[in-house]
């Protein structure tokens, strides 16, 4: 059986002295892995790298198979952000969490093309890390949605009110308002102002730390700690540019 697909590269695992194998995010198939024969070559060498996105042609003798994939390049963006580590940090962060987290071969079409406009972004936006900090949390936001754990900062979870919101209860992943929140302060998460409401302005250290935090404390609450998993060296990396 075969099967053609769009593809973002996550991962190579060298394989033998010529061969890899790849692991990709793609459109329709999920995470799957393929056997790239010559992957180690010269050919392959600026088309197998994290981030880049790919044409794929998988086959197999049946489903359940390891396979192998003929790759086609679509667009090289790693090429574009390489020299820009804020950036790179962003992109195997990203990678990173998507090898950790998504179930291989079950399809995440929307996650997909979320990760197709979060490198899009870091390969056409300024250099800037609120720039695109703000893009990696959004994203992180859109991931946890995706596996079924989205957090809902769209009204207080005490009151119903949308004015004010400045917490997120660790234990709902709701939003609360001030008042509401304030004889807790220190058990709730802060919420900053631009995941609710982007501003014209780029969000600050401390809305950014805020943001990391709140997103940290969820992907290893629901999508790592269940699994035995810890924050990947690529996730952590990303503070150091804050």
């Amino acid at each position: 059986m075969d099967w053609h697909d769009k593809g973002i590269i996550l991962q190579t695992r060298k394989l033998g002295e010529h061969d890899c194998i790849v692991e990709a995010l793609t459109a329709e198939h999920g995470r799957h892995s393929g056997v790239v024969k010559g992957g180690c070559g010269r050919r392959f060498r600026g088309v197998l790298q994290p981030g880049n996105e790919v044409d794929l042609n998988w086959r197999g003798r049946i489903e359940t198979h390891l396979g192998t994939y003929q790759v086609e390049a679509h667009h090289n963006r790693s090429a574009a952000i390489f020299h820009e580590p804020g950036k790179l940090a962003a992109l195997t962060s990203a990678l990173a969490l998507v090898t950790l987290t998504l179930p291989e071969r079950e399809p995440h079409p929307n996650l997909f093309k979320a990760t197709q406009s979060l490198l899009s972004g870091l390969e056409a936006g300024e250099d800037h890390t609120g720039f695109w900090c703000s893009l990696l949390v959004h994203w992180e936001l859109g991931l946890l949605r995706e596996l079924g754990f989205g957090l809902d900062l769209s009204c207080c979870a005490a009151t119903g009110t949308n004015e004010e919101l400045v917490y997120v209860s660790p234990k709902s992943g709701r939003a609360v308002s001030r008042m509401a929140g304030r004889p807790y302060h220190d058990k709730l998460l802060p919420l900053p102002s631009f995941l609710r409401q982007p501003g014209p302005d780029l969000p600050g250290e401390k809305e950014l730390r805020d943001a990391m935090t709140l997103t940290t404390f969820f992907l290893e609450r629901f999508l790592l700690s269940p699994q035995a998993r810890k924050l990947p060296p690529a996730r952590l990396r990303v503070l150091d540019y804050i």
